[in-house]
């Protein structure tokens, strides 16, 4: 599709845009922030993805004259905010958590700093981003955890939208997944693509020996055949009868997987295939790969709970402003008051600290930016703070393959640094607090 990720908005960013473009607010400098006040019920710990997205995103958000016909044809704006968003580029700065990084409640995980009229066209692309593929991510290391060593794929497409699909491959990798079975998001990102065959293979067949044999033909012995269309144990003998003991996997999409694989095992040892690999499917979230755990499975396709943030298909992640230029041009701090909604005022800078090498606070420091400038972090805090834009230029090493790829080992890293608790699939509290303090 070609879209401009500039309409990707809320109205009301227009109409916002437009106010203050008329009383002259809208080039006071400002700070926005992205948080959530608190994880999915249960949750331990949630993991940031999106943000090369974001980045990818922001190249292409300008207005084209269709899309500026639109707005005047619609009457969002007047026709003095139709010039103004001509030539519009951002040309703000964001920093904030890598992709990759767990955050916590209050976590300043993006601040976007430019003027009022520029970032507040960035919020509902920024948060429907960042809730998505974290919410993705989040779940994903989860099952990542369950499923111990073995790896896991993302086959979920075909359970959600087309375009959130290409965004969970992604998201999905971030959070430990090691491929996809989406073909799109292969492309885009440079994934390890995997498929083999569906049941309407072995039926549109005249017996599943001869569809058996077909793929066999087309994909060599090292394929992976689909086992329970009809009977397992029929088919397992089949497979290996038509492939030899060379075949390199089967597949488990139904019925008690644990059982089934450790008969299934038993049965191909006994018919020489000791390298033939067990795969399984079906419904698969983390609490299933944990109850596989002692199952001899060799690796997991999960889709409708891995693209549905494994029942947090969000992280209620919002888009605060956190500090703006008032009419004497002083930045000042600002803060909501509202009823179990407010905000904590000033930019913020984010540390974590370590006893043993094991996480154990998050630091959101908040003040004005010469007290931030000024602030002196305890020995052995890691700054978690990265810069992905600066006055308009992105910062590439944080967009295509190998940023995925690193955010991919970032994260085992950043998981492995907290209290092991955090890989408990019971409910509980976050697994370190977030002290915040205000200069």
């Amino acid at each position: 599709m070609d879209y401009s990720p500039a309409l990707m908005t809320d109205m009301y960013e227009y109409t916002m845009l437009d106010a203050t473009l008329r009383d002259g607010t809208a080039n006071r400098k400002c700070v926005f922030e992205v948080f959530t006040r608190h994880l999915p019920e249960g949750r331990r710990y949630g993991v940031v993805a999106g943000t090369g997205r974001i980045l990818d995103a922001l190249e292409r958000f300008h207005l084209d004259d269709e899309d500026l016909r639109f707005l005047s044809d619609r009457k969002v704006v007047s026709p003095e905010t139709i010039k103004w968003l001509e030539n519009f580029r951002f040309s703000g700065s964001i920093k904030g958590y890598r992709e990759g990084e767990m955050f916590f409640p209050n976590s300043p995980i993006l601040q976007v700093e430019g003027t009022f009229g520029e970032c507040t066209l960035l919020e509902t692309l920024i948060l429907s981003i960042l809730n998505y593929d974290s919410a993705v991510a989040s779940a994903a290391s989860r099952m990542v955890s369950a499923a111990k060593d073995r790896p896991c794929m993302d086959m979920g497409g075909r359970r959600t939208n087309e375009w959130a699909a290409v965004a969970a491959a992604r998201a999905a990798v971030v959070g430990g997944f090691k491929g996809t079975a989406n073909l799109l998001a292969a492309q885009m990102y440079g994934l390890k693509a995997i498929g083999t065959a569906a049941h309407c293979f072995t039926l549109v067949h005249d017996s599943e020996r001869e569809a058996f044999q077909s793929q066999i033909n087309a994909l060599g012995k090292n394929t992976t055949l689909l086992v329970d269309t009809y009977n397992i144990e029929e088919a397992v003998k089949t497979a290996v009868e038509v492939a030899g003991p060379e075949l390199g996997g089967i597949r488990i999409d139904s019925g008690d997987l644990a059982s089934l694989a450790q008969r299934v095992r038993n049965q191909l040892d006994a018919l020489g295939a000791t390298n033939t690999t067990i795969t399984v499917t079906n419904d698969l979230d983390e609490y299933a790969l944990a109850a596989l755990q002692t199952a001899p499975v060799d690796s997991y396709g999960v889709g409708t709970m891995l693209v549905t943030g494994s029942g947090a298909p969000t992280c209620a992640m919002v888009y605060k402003l956190t500090e703006r230029e008032n009419a004497d041009g002083v930045m000042q701090p600002v803060a909501k008051k509202s009823k179990n909604k407010a905000t904590v005022p000033g930019r913020k800078l984010a540390y974590r600290s370590y006893e043993y090498n094991l996480a154990d606070c998050e630091h959101v420091i908040s003040g004005s930016e010469d007290a931030l400038a000024a602030y002196r972090p305890a020995d052995g805090w890691k700054d978690l703070l990265v810069d992905f834009v600066d006055h308009g230029e992105i910062d590439p090493r944080w967009q295509g393959h190998d940023a995925i790829t690193a955010a991919h080992e970032y994260r085992a890293k950043a998981l492995a640094e907290l209290p092991i608790t955090a890989q408990s699939l019971m409910k509980g509290e976050p697994v370190i607090p977030t002290e915040t303090t205000v200069l």
